[in-house]
């Protein structure tokens, strides 16, 4: 028997090989005409989301306190072909965070993406141990600063009736975190907001989400354990797939969440963990 023209045209079409310069092109123009707020963004998972970002077509403002390094990467996604500029913001002061959003505004004339990355850490002990400069540090950056950035993203986001915002809450934020104290407190705090705003705010058409990753291999990740490699050993064991993350895999997830393939989550505290949390 001859194959008919139809079954032959089928075949062609089964067998042929994706056209995957299609789909790059498809991810390359994911943000276009979309603006992007990023704290923390001088390193580690800021940092990758921002290029990320970047690479997507979006006009991102990059914002930490640290000058040099912010400015490196702002550098980084406007010599990769992107737009980008950088802000200087402390995140635990609310006057320089709506400075940050009055400015995202006046650049790129919205706020689409607002993502809460900016956060510190204080190293292990005990709760007895933690002293009140710790306790209040992370508090202020890692809470209040949240805070801070979430309310003026959600004014103006509210007027555009859109908007993602995503914060950077943690494993630490879902359960317990022995020797974290201050910093488990921070991001169950964290983790609370998140789902809080994303009820009222849903009619709105703003999704507010977050992402919980465990240990992942960046600047703060490696303050943790560079003194404590027996810690560090037994913290990655403990992770099923054997391994800490990777920033660009967070990224990666961070850019998903705000893009329309994920158009139906909100209030989702998101493990990216490698299976930590299961």
């Amino acid at each position: 028997m001859h194959a008919s023209s139809k079954t032959k045209e089928y075949l062609a079409t089964k067998n042929r090989s994706p056209n995957f310069s299609n789909k790059t092109l498809v991810v390359h123009m994911q943000f276009k005409d979309q603006s992007v707020i990023i704290t923390g963004a001088s390193s580690g998972i800021g940092r990758a989301t921002a290029l990320e970002f970047g690479r997507r077509g979006a006009k991102v403002i990059v914002s930490d306190i640290q000058e040099k390094a912010g400015e490196e990467t702002a550098g980084a996604i406007k010599a990769n072909g992107g737009q980008a500029i950088f802000i200087k913001t402390d995140v635990s002061n609310d006057k320089e965070v709506q400075a940050l959003v009055s400015q995202c505004i006046d650049h790129y004339g919205r706020l689409d993406n607002m993502i809460n990355n900016a956060g510190v850490g204080e190293g292990f002990q005990f709760f007895e141990a933690i002293t009140d400069d710790q306790w209040h540090k992370t508090i202020a950056i890692n809470q209040t600063g949240v805070f801070y950035c979430m309310r003026a993203a959600l004014k103006v986001m509210r007027e555009q009736k859109s908007g993602n915002i995503i914060n950077t809450a943690s494993a630490a934020g879902t359960g317990s975190a022995p020797r974290m104290g201050a910093y488990a407190a921070s991001k169950h705090a964290v983790v609370g907001m998140t789902k809080t705003a994303a009820v009222e705010y849903g009619k709105y058409g703003i999704r507010v989400n977050a992402i919980c990753p465990t240990v992942i291999e960046t600047p703060m990740g490696d303050s943790y354990l560079s003194d404590n490699e027996e810690i560090a050993a037994m913290m990655q064991n403990s992770v099923p797939m054997k391994r800490f993350g990777k920033a660009e895999e967070v990224a990666k997830t961070i850019c998903w969440l705000c893009g329309s393939d994920a158009s139906y989550l909100n209030g989702v505290a998101l493990p990216v963990d490698g299976g930590f949390t299961a």
